[in-house]
């Protein structure tokens, strides 16, 4: 844990060393800096880099000789900042690349200096930890003409090492340095994808560097094999990686055969290289010859990794440089078919499958040994998935899943041969579920909450232009490239379409069961699974195939939406909220199974039915992943079934709402967009058309539900949706429900009160929309027999009595909502004054208590609260309002003024500020509302005058001049002699000599702050 988390302590403790280090460059003054830097945080380390590296470069730059030991202390100090921060500027990369190259010069001779091999790798360390460290474009913009001498430098003496150094780790670490250097390498901090000019210029700066390269590794290839295979491996990635990006023919096909002139100086203009067409063939027959050599040697070399290392040289060459190495395809694919037969097993896979993806074959429907081959090709690829999605780079798992589905598009019906064999349908079932791995470490998914879950977008027609909703972002395991998860799930789609989907079927819910870890693996391949069986998204090869039927493919849906929807795999836990840990603990059966998380691996942990278990960040993020992709699932079968999706909605719609109203944001959002889908399947123009279509039994469920609230803790959740998602159509079938919830709120507001409050804000926002209240037939009534109340009315008044209660509730969210709910009761009861003003009156005090002695945050809600009931039963506030109100607001405004007037731009976005503005806002509609007396509006006078000053914030001069102008159309004498006792802005002429001249106390000077504003206010009185 870092010691000094801010720049300012980093700096206190870091300027005594740094400064001790300009002065004396000794080992041990670095080594205390470097010691130092151990307890500062990265964030700081950043914000001081340029800081820090200052006397680090400048021990470097020092003229004369230094000790070995002590170069070597300032590179590792030197590396260590840089492993911990960013380098942003272009210019202060070139300087460090130069610096530390330089520690390896040696004037009198071309190889690298005589140095001990700790500085070397010190240096080359240092190199690569650089590189790694520039910040997004950056390092694209050091590749530019200018760095050709230095970059040149860099790579000579990398090859230099790697070639001359006896030292194996030296080799690796120059080699690895000089992947790093030519953008090979294969971490996420360099850039994978390059533009057509960005690849262009690359190209032509690595050209220079190109006879160098590939001599010098060629002699490091068919050197002597016991330097090890992992350096002669090494070789032959950077050999093939820069050959096939320098001699690339989609590159070269765009180079013109003139050459631009460059806009650099001479010397370094002697050093660039045109790749026009002359240059091309005379590099090529160089490069086959050094191919040759390279063949002759690595394809008899004893270790396998070497030869397989070979076919990847040829793959990417044949695949990327087929026209300028057209003189080198000979060798190539003549050493390609000499390894077919190789004695390792992974050589031999590796040859067959480069030579399968070259040749361009037709498939014969109906040949048996031609299938055979194929399921044999298809059980061994699943067996060696997981251990290529493991290892190599996104591009190399796109080339092996293409084959995959190559593969499977070529079997087509004969597919079958294959799941029909115990052992190859588990190697390709359990080699799906391994590559399809989530990583659910990303505390994010936890975080992300949903405050307003309840609204639904309104029409499918506006989602998106597919028939379905698209996929949530996900991150796997074993793969970033999202490519790579289209191929898997076309993949699955394949095996529905063709498979026995009964036996997919049944096989994957038993892997579904079977572990926790699975999980989510095989509930996102029965999805595809079911999509590919109705044959939405498959490109038959094959025509005379027959189709899954309606009536089974909804029989296996039903099936799959049943144990989706299943108390133990629908109700988890996602959150470490208190009311939610409960609800879903409810939820559980025994033998609850969670997911537990290390510090870099998952593993599944048991509990018992009567133990409450911790839930981790990942076990919630593995719940939560669980629930999206059953979400996802259940959109995905409505997509596949069209309007038969309807049969199943008594099933599927109540627990898809359930969701909707999810506080975890990944969750809500899936549920919406299964929603969608839902209503694109099913022929609903949007959500609330299909929440009316199929209210009633929504409504039936939803009350007997609420009569084993404990069973069915997420019930309010549902109506909550529901009534933000429909319209008034629906308030009178809800109503008998309404009292169920409230009823139920009376028993168990002390354990449910958020979720009930949630449905009592929907229920009156609902109410408060409806624009017509149904009328009463006066013939039921007689004279002396009050009318019933409307039903909207009752609602609101039972709800007002209940949100009087919860207003003090301890929760402040509870707080907060409640408050919202009295602000719109207000507003449906405002046209019914006899049942307003009661609960009005009972409402006060604590209404009062909000205002004056709450969080700030309730204290905004509150006062909006007081406004509406301010303008709605104005007469009935009024004496109330200036005995318990108004001398707290008053006091508190100026209380706050000085400090205000004092503070800077940032204090505009504080809650202080949101206060003072919220009050100065409210304050002039108040007065003129409530009609207040000489006296009170004297009180409110005086404490706005201040913030008429010029030094206060311009929102707060805003408001307080639209309080002014509120006091004016109450008592506009009073307030333009309050304004010219402020500020007056010229002597006032009496009308007759005989009359004496009236002095105000007002000012006339230019210098009084509030002279802007009262002549502002003055203009608007004349």
């Amino acid at each position: 844990m870092a010691v000094f988390d801010t720049p300012e302590e980093a700096f206190g403790a870091l300027r005594p060393v740094c400064v001790q280090l300009t002065k004396t460059q000794t080992v041990e003054t670095v080594e205390h800096l470097q010691a130092r830097l151990q307890a500062v945080s990265d964030s700081a380390l950043q914000e001081l880099q340029q800081y820090i590296l200052f006397p680090l470069r400048f021990t470097l730059k020092t003229p004369g000789p230094k000790r070995e030991r002590l170069i070597q202390s300032v590179v590792e100090c030197l590396t260590f900042v840089l492993s911990s921060t960013c380098v942003k500027e272009q210019e202060l990369l070139q300087e460090l690349f130069s610096e530390l190259s330089a520690c390896l010069y040696s004037p009198n001779s071309q190889k690298p200096a005589a140095v001990s091999e700790e500085l070397k790798l010190a240096v080359i360390r240092g190199l690569s930890t650089l590189m790694h460290s520039a910040y997004g474009d950056i390092i694209l913009a050091f590749y530019e003409p200018s760095i050709l001498p230095r970059l040149g430098f860099a790579v000579s003496l990398l090859l230099n090492l790697a070639e001359q150094e006896k030292s194996k780790q030296i080799k690796i670490a120059a080699l690895k340095c000089l992947q790093v250097l030519l953008l090979q390498c294969d971490c996420q901090d360099h850039p994978r994808s390059l533009g057509e000019l960005e690849q262009k210029q690359l190209g032509d700066l690595f050209a220079s560097f190109l006879p160098g390269i590939s001599m010098a590794l060629t002699r490091v290839i068919t050197g002597d094999f016991k330097q090890g295979h992992s350096i002669v491996v090494s070789s032959l990635k950077i050999f093939y990686e820069t050959v096939s990006f320098i001699m690339a023919d989609e590159q070269l096909e765009r180079i013109s055969e003139v050459q631009p002139k460059p806009a650099v100086e001479h010397r370094v203009a002697e050093l660039m290289v045109h790749r026009e067409a002359k240059w091309v063939k005379n590099t090529s027959d160089k490069l086959t010859l050094l191919l040759k050599k390279i063949i002759e040697c690595v394809s008899v070399h004893p270790h396998w990794k070497v030869r397989l290392a070979l076919i990847e040289l040829i793959e990417a060459l044949l695949l990327k440089c087929g026209q300028s190495l057209v003189g080198s395809a000979g060798p190539l694919l003549k050493a390609l078919v000499g390894l077919v037969n190789d004695e390792s097993p992974e050589v031999q896979a590796q040859c067959n499958k480069v030579l399968r993806h070259f040749a361009d074959q037709k498939v014969v429907v109906g040949n048996r040994a031609f299938a055979d081959i194929l399921s044999e090709n298809l059980h061994s690829l699943a067996t060696s998935l997981p251990r290529f999605m493991n290892s190599q780079d996104d591009q190399g798992k796109f080339s092996t899943l293409s084959l995959l589905l190559g593969y499977l598009k070529l079997l087509g019906p004969k597919v079958n041969f294959v799941l029909h064999s115990v052992a190859h349908l588990q190697r390709l079932s359990k080699a799906l579920i391994q590559v399809l791995e989530l990583d659910v470490t990303d505390i994010k998914v936890v975080e992300e909450r949903c405050w307003n879950s309840g609204h639904l977008s309104a029409s499918p027609e506006t989602a998106a232009p597919q028939p379905w909703s698209p996929m949530q972002r996900r991150y796997f395991r074993f793969f970033a490239d999202e490519r790579l998860f289209l191929l898997l799930q076309q993949v699955c789609q394949l095996l529905g379409f063709y498979g026995d989907l009964y036996l997919l079927v049944d096989h994957f819910m038993e892997l579904y069961h079977e572990s926790v870890v699975y999980r989510k693996q095989a509930a996102m391949i029965l999805n595809e699974l079911v999509v590919g069986a109705a044959g939405l998204e498959v490109e038959n090869l094959h025509e005379n195939h027959i189709k899954t039927s309606p009536e089974d493919l909804r029989e296996i849906v039903t099936s799959i939406l049943e144990e989706y929807t299943s108390q133990e795999n629908w109700y988890l836990i996602t959150c470490i909220e208190s009311e939610e840990v409960e609800e879903e603990l409810t939820m559980k059966r025994s033998g609850l199974q969670a997911i537990t998380c290390g510090a870099h691996t998952c593993q599944v942990t048991s509990f018992s039915a009567f133990s409450k278990p911790s839930p981790t960040i990942c076990s919630m993020n593995s719940n939560i992943w669980q629930i999206c992709i059953q979400l996802e699932g259940i959109g995905r079968f409505a997509y596949a079934l069209g309007k038969d999706f309807r049969l199943l909605l008594m099933s599927a719609l109540y627990p898809v709402l359930e969701k909707a109203g999810d506080q975890t944001l990944l969750i809500s959002q899936a549920a919406t967009s299964a929603m969608m889908d839902i209503c694109h399947a099913c022929g609903y123009d949007s959500v609330q058309h299909l929440i009316n279509q199929n209210s009633d039994y929504l409504v039936n469920g939803i009350s007997l539900n609420l009569r084993h609230l404990s069973l069915h803790p997420h019930t309010p959740k549902v109506l909550e949706v529901m009534l933000w998602n429909s319209d008034a159509s629906l308030l009178p079938l809800v109503a008998d429900v309404v009292q169920d919830v409230l009823a139920t709120l009376d028993q168990f507001y002390d354990k449910r009160a958020t979720s009930f409050v949630g449905v009592l804000h929907a229920l009156l926002a609902a109410l408060e929309e409806q624009s017509d209240p149904p009328k009463v037939d006066d013939s039921d009534t007689g004279p002396d027999v009050e009318p019933p109340l409307p039903v909207q009315i009752q609602i609101a008044t039972d709800v007002m009595e209940r949100c009087i209660h919860l207003s003090s509730d301890k929760d402040l969210k509870i707080r907060l909502k409640v408050l919202d709910v009295l602000d719109l009761c207000v507003v449906v009861l405002q046209s019914h004054k006899n049942q307003l003003l009661p609960l009005a009156h009972r409402a006060w005090p604590s209404l009062v208590h909000r205002l004056i002695n709450d969080d700030p945050l309730v204290v905004l809600r509150a006062f909006k609260v007081l406004r509406t009931l301010a303008g709605k039963c104005g007469d009935f506030l009024r004496s109330r309002f200036c005995k318990d109100i108004l001398p707290k607001l008053a006091g508190s405004l100026v209380t706050q003024a000085p400090v205000s007037a004092r503070a800077g731009p940032v204090y505009s976005h504080t809650l202080a500020c949101k206060l003072q503005l919220a009050v100065l806002q409210g304050l002039g509609p108040l007065c003129e509302r409530l009609d207040l007396g000489e006296g009170d509006l004297n009180k409110v006078a005086d404490a706005c005058l201040i913030y008429l000053s010029t030094k206060q914030p311009v929102k707060l001069q805003e408001a307080a001049r639209r309080v002014f102008l509120h006091l004016m159309k109450v008592d506009p004498d009073s307030t333009w002699f309050l304004l010219n006792e402020l500020h007056c802005p010229e002597q006032l002429t009496p009308p007759h000599p005989s009359l004496h001249p009236v002095q105000l106390g007002g000012t006339t000077g230019q210098g009084n702050p509030y002279a802007a504003n009262v002549l502002r206010l003055l203009q608007e009185l004349q």
